[in-house]
C-alpha cells in the first residue's frame, strides 16, 4: 500500500482568524461550503473545532463513495485535522496570514492507497479529483468570508 496525498491551496480575502473560525464552525458555516460531492452531513458531537465528531459521505467519482466519520483536533494554532474513524484518511486544514487582510489556506488529505494496478490508478487520479472538490470548497469559503 502506497500513501496517497492530495493538496490544494488558495489565498482568501479575509484575515486568518475569520477564515479559521469559518472552517472550524462545523455546526454552521462548514455545511454551507460543501460542494455536491458531500452528502448526509451531520455533526454528531461538538460543532466548533477540536472535539467535533462529524459525518458525511464523499462521492469522489460516480462509483466511489466514502463514508466518513471524522474526529476533529487542532494540532497547532491555525490548524484543523480531521481523522476518519472508518479509514486511514486524515485531512489537515492549515490557515496562515498572507498579507494585509488575506490568508492562505492549505488543505491536504493523505490515506493508505490500494496496491497493484488499482493503487496505481488511485495514486494517479484521486489527488486530482479530490483537489478539484476542495478547490470548489475553498472558492465557496472565499465567497462566504472574503472581502
Amino acid at each position: 500500500m502506497a500513501q496517497v496525498e492530495a493538496t490544494t491551496e488558495r489565498i482568501i480575502a479575509a484575515d486568518a482568524e475569520a477564515v479559521f473560525d469559518a472552517l472550524a464552525d462545523y455546526s454552521g458555516t462548514r455545511a454551507k461550503l460543501l460542494p455536491a460531492h458531500f452528502s448526509e452531513y451531520e455533526v454528531r458531537e461538538g460543532g466548533d473545532g477540536a472535539g467535533t465528531l462529524v459525518h458525511w459521505k464523499l462521492q469522489a467519482t460516480s462509483k466511489r463513495i466514502r463514508d466518513c466519520l471524522l474526529d476533529v483536533t487542532e494540532p497547532t494554532d491555525g490548524q484543523l485535522a480531521e481523522k476518519d474513524r472508518n479509514s486511514s484518511m486524515v485531512t489537515t486544514w492549515t490557515v496562515t496570514p498572507a498579507g494585509e487582510g488575506k490568508s492562505k489556506v492549505v488543505v491536504s488529505t493523505v490515506w493508505n492507497g490500494a496496491g497493484g494496478v488499482g493503487g496505481f490508478f488511485e495514486k494517479t487520479f484521486a489527488p486530482k479529483g479530490l483537489g478539484r472538490i476542495y478547490d470548489e470548497l475553498l472558492a465557496k469559503l472565499d465567497a462566504e468570508v472574503g472581502k
